[in-house]
């Protein structure tokens, strides 16, 4: 197990846990629910999603046994049948309308074993749940060819037209009731949204009118492939042509091994409704030229080419040196739909070579990282409001528009709030402008605690300025509340005044700060002032109107300081 776990690092892979059906059934449902259930050893390997090829037992063996070095790339080979004797799949321009893409290839005389013929349903569920993006993209069709003659035809048709014999079902149904039969499958109904509303349904005929299947949702039961299946007919129809083709080739050249003659798959022509016609699986090669220089440079490795080739190889890329070692030739297989760019390759090269080899060492450039001035600031002020007697509250960023504008006696649109274009909950529509509804919900939902109750909060508040290039701009503001029997404007007075004298502004009308009287709808008449300090006002202080206070769901007087600190930095 650990040589295993080991192995699967190595090759840029994890070894989530090791453990068995019985383990996973106790741990979810308890130990009464998981009698009987297999105790047979099962690896959890999580794989990246954009292996394709690692997702079955075959290609994942294979990636291994290359990597390790104990067998050869094998050469994927599509062989053309004369041109009376190949499989054709027929598209009609009808399916333009819902599932315009199909493509189709031929496994000829291959073994299934138990073993094998899951891991060849396994993969396509896999598939589907992945690349697929749950049948939307793609759906995969497989077939048992030995009880169906060609052509084919892919068409679409008016639900009630389409009548066969669903998969594992004992009778034939139109297509509509096999919507309805499935509306309570725990699996299938998740696809049927597919085509429901759709006016035609796509749909599989061979030459004497038999329903291969009906894509995305179920295949025919005529069709079925089982354990002596010898011939296997595979259709993908989609509305990702790219993504059909990627699938295709992932399912032969996994399961193409098992075929008589190794590594073969029988080619399929489809017919356009235009008339073109198009020869799959494509299983196409092609070649990458890659500086050595540029890996080992991004890397930071020292190989020679002729390593760096080797190295490659292991990782299934077929690897040469050409032009006097200054340039390597990658073949870049039809698994490895995943390398679209040189960065690809290097990233390969780094796997084989094993991140844990490469020497660690320090940059050539030297930068001194330092601590933004207003988050310094922020932490300063946040230890002396802490012990000033203060208890700190984090409240959320977002929130109702009631919040900022109604109950603090304000119109929306004078708050100059930025709004959430789709939100989720009522609560969440605005960014908030001020400080102080947070922190007074926050005193409302601990009411229970003794008084006095008094809370601060340094954080950003959010409002709309044309100016930049985001349409908003955040602004570091510090907010305070007291709550008690009594108003306490004193108290937030003597908070202002330790706050500047930390600030080492002095009350001073020209360079200090300075109150001045002002009337505000969320304060009491009177009892409100403006705070001016660097020659501009940085915010307001006083006691809440009453009206203010019942809308929060409170019973007490409180009294609220906000001011900007970003002028102090």
């Amino acid at each position: 197990d650990e040589e295993f776990d080991e192995l699967c690092f190595e090759f840029g892979l994890e070894l989530d846990e090791i453990t068995s059906e019985k383990d996973i059934i106790s741990k979810e449902k308890g130990g009464e629910k998981a009698k009987g259930a297999s105790e047979t050893v099962l690896y959890k390997i999580d794989v990246p999603a954009n292996r394709y090829d690692l997702l079955c037992l075959e290609g994942l063996v294979r990636g291994l046994q290359i990597f390790k070095e104990r067998i050869n790339i094998p050469r994927y080979e599509k062989i053309i049948p004369a041109e009376g004797e190949r499989q054709k799949l027929m598209i009609t321009a009808e399916t333009g309308q819902v599932r315009p893409h199909a493509v189709a290839a031929v496994l000829r005389n291959i073994t299934f074993t138990k073993e094998r013929y899951e891991s060849f349903i396994d993969l396509q569920e896999k598939l589907h749940q992945n690349i697929c993006r749950r049948r939307k993209l793609v759906a995969i069709g497989t077939h048992d060819l030995d009880t169906i003659s060609g052509p084919f035809t892919f068409t679409a048709k008016a639900p009630s037209e389409i009548k066969f014999k669903p998969l594992n079902q004992s009778k034939e149904y139109t297509a509509s009731q096999i919507m309805d039969l499935y509306r309570t499958d725990s699996h299938l109904r998740h696809y049927l949204h597919l085509i429901e509303n759709k006016p035609l349904y796509p749909v599989i005929y061979d030459s004497n009118g038999v329903v291969l299947s009906m894509p995305p949702i179920i295949n025919g039961d005529h069709t079925k492939i089982s354990i002596k299946t010898r011939n296997v007919f595979i259709e993908c129809t989609g509305t990702d042509i790219t993504k059909a083709k990627i699938v295709l080739d992932t399912l032969v050249t996994m399961f193409s091994e098992y075929c008589e003659k190794p590594f073969t798959v029988e080619a399929a022509e489809v017919v356009y409704p235009n008339g073109k016609t198009h020869i799959y699986p494509e299983l196409a090669y092609r070649k990458e030229k890659v500086k050595p220089e540029l890996i080992n440079k991004k890397l930071g490795i020292s190989e020679t080419p002729s390593s760096l080739a080797k190295l490659l190889t292991r990782m299934c890329l077929k690897s040469d040196v050409i032009g006097n070692g200054n340039n390597l030739e990658v073949e870049i297989p039809p698994t490895r739909s995943d390398i679209m760019h040189a960065c690809d390759i290097i990233e390969d090269a780094a796997i084989a070579y094993g991140y844990n080899n490469i020497q660690m060492t320090i940059p050539k450039t030297y930068t001194m990282a330092n601590q933004l001035p207003l988050n310094k600031l922020t932490e300063l002020l946040r230890l002396d409001l802490a012990a000033a007697g203060f208890t700190e509250a984090l409240t959320f960023a977002l929130c109702s528009q009631e919040d900022i504008a109604d109950k603090l006696g304000m119109d929306i649109s004078a708050t100059n709030a930025v709004r959430i274009a789709n939100p989720k909950t009522a609560e969440f529509q605005v960014a908030r402008t001020t400080l102080v509804p947070g922190l007074l919900k926050t005193i409302a939902a601990n009411r229970k605690m003794p008084l006095p109750l008094k809370l601060f909060e340094v954080s950003d508040i959010v409002v709309k300025d044309p100016n930049t290039d985001v349409g908003a701009r955040n602004y570091r503001h510090l907010g305070a509340v007291y709550y008690n029997k009594s108003p306490g404007f004193e108290i937030m007075h003597g908070l202002l005044d330790r706050v500047m004298q930390l600030l080492d502004i002095p009350p001073h009308e020209e360079n200090g700060y300075t109150i001045k009287a002002t009337e505000a709808s969320a304060f009491f008449p009177g009892r409100c002032a403006e705070i001016f300090a660097k020659g501009q006002s940085i915010g307001k202080l006083g006691v809440l109107h009453p009206d203010v206070i019942t809308k929060f769901e409170l019973t007490m007087p409180c009294s609220a300081l906000e001011i900007n600190i970003e002028p102090f930095v």
